[in-house]
């Protein structure tokens, strides 16, 4: 009975030290790997120092500084910026009409949206579509040059 207990105490012990030492040892999700693009959400306009980069994987780093919360679509097209088609509404971009790749529906007020792509040579516009930010000025362009 007495090496019974003892057996019952150390198994404990084992697993409170696991379960100790389990924290430390995830950390979370794994960081998507790739060329970081940074891009600073502000109301009615998209900053990024980087207009360019070459094939690969790429990760947006979105900054909100914005008030508000805003949302970021990239999409693959040659247009203009800020020639993309609107939608029925006349406020927001009809994405239907266009080759999206990739988006964060919210990037809440003072916060860090994170999106990993994989992204192919050719010109990509990148966006808010809330109603009325891209007519508001909140587009950008990033040429993705082929590798080497």
């Amino acid at each position: 009975m007495y090496q019974d207990r003892q057996h019952r105490i150390r198994l404990c012990l084992a697993i409170g030290f696991f379960g100790l030492l389990m924290p430390a040892a995830c950390t979370g999700a794994p960081q998507p790997k790739g060329e970081v693009v940074d891009v600073t959400l502000r109301d009615f306009h998209i900053n990024t120092a980087t207009p360019s980069v070459t094939s690969g994987d790429v990760v947006f780093e979105i900054h909100n500084e914005a008030p508000a919360t805003h949302e970021f679509v990239v999409v693959r097209t040659d247009l203009p910026a800020d020639g993309l088609p609107l939608g029925p509404d006349g406020l927001s971009v009809n994405e239907d009409w266009l080759n999206g790749v990739g988006e964060l529906n919210e990037v809440d007020a003072g916060t860090l949206g994170t999106l990993p792509l994989h992204l192919t040579p050719g010109r990509y516009v990148f966006f808010c579509n809330l109603d009325g930010h891209y007519l508001g000025g909140m587009h950008a362009v990033l040429e993705v040059s082929p590798d080497g």
